[in-house]
């Protein structure tokens, strides 16, 4: 009787696409990461240029520039959509309909549609996947730094993106009061803090209504962030240094006996 040998057992390796645009931890998805960060960073960047006093030439360039990085979005999004193992449930996710709300300022040319380029702004959340997780350096921070900075960077994207909301609906009617982004920043900060002023004040319905909402938003999210920032700070203030001979991390609980990232006993 002639044995068969075992067949080869078959090793998942990811693709090419899945190396770049899916979900693993991979040195080329961090290129991938960090290249898009920049982008969003530039576009947002753009925009608040815009706002000032500028060279026709400068303002034609920056457009131009803009409508390109526009381009690659759609192409990332389009590159992720195809990799993605369950594309309904990808479709449906937060990072999925921010990148939707990122792209849909691409087709304004097409139609007369041009006021969905108030979705830009929201460019600016794509930071977070950056934030979050590992940074293109490796794990660069620790935990509770990432954490940290989700907090102050969400406290800032929500400031940002209403300032940029408040922005493209009161400077139209109102240039006077509304004629930088400097000049929506700041209503917004004091709007959102519930200072109020009063030397800023919208003139358009939408405005009042965006008003309202940054109130809310205020209201509701501000204490919350800071209240876990707080929270965080004391944690980390409790602390102390210590390297783990196994993973190298540094900051430990003060009664920790053992690491908490990869379980060896510490020393002492």
């Amino acid at each position: 009787m002639t044995i068969l040998p075992p067949l080869p057992t078959e090793v998942a390796h990811p693709g090419i696409l899945q190396r770049y645009w899916g979900d693993q931890d991979t040195p080329e998805s961090r290129w991938v990461n960090l290249l898009v960060t920049l982008l969003a960073f530039c576009s947002a960047v753009f925009f608040v240029v815009e706002t000032y006093p500028i060279p026709a030439e400068v303002r034609l360039w920056l457009e131009r520039v803009d409508r390109v990085i526009l381009g690659l979005f759609l192409l990332e999004y389009l590159l992720r959509f195809a990799t993605a193992p369950q594309k309904i449930r990808y479709l449906f996710s937060l990072y999925s309909m921010i990148d939707l709300l990122v792209i849909l300022p691409f087709f304004s040319g097409m139609t007369d549609i041009r006021f969905i380029r108030i979705f830009r702004w929201f460019r600016i959340l794509r930071l977070l996947r950056f934030v979050e997780g590992k940074t293109f350096f490796g794990t660069v921070i620790s935990s509770d730094s990432r954490i940290l900075l989700r907090i102050l960077f969400t406290l800032f994207s929500i400031i940002f993106v209403y300032s940029g909301l408040i922005y493209q609906v009161e400077h139209p009617v109102n240039p006077t009061a509304f004629a930088t982004f400097l000049d929506a920043f700041y209503f917004s900060v004091v709007t959102m803090t519930t200072v109020g002023f009063g030397d800023l004040t919208p003139s358009s319905e939408l405005g009042r209504l965006l008003t309202v909402l940054m109130i809310l938003t205020g209201v509701a999210l501000i204490p919350w962030q800071v209240g876990d920032l707080v929270k965080q700070l004391v944690k980390s203030g409790n602390l102390v240094q210590q390297v783990c001979p196994g993973c190298g991390l540094l900051q430990h609980d003060a009664d920790a006996q053992f690491c908490k990232r990869c379980g060896t006993r510490l020393a002492g």
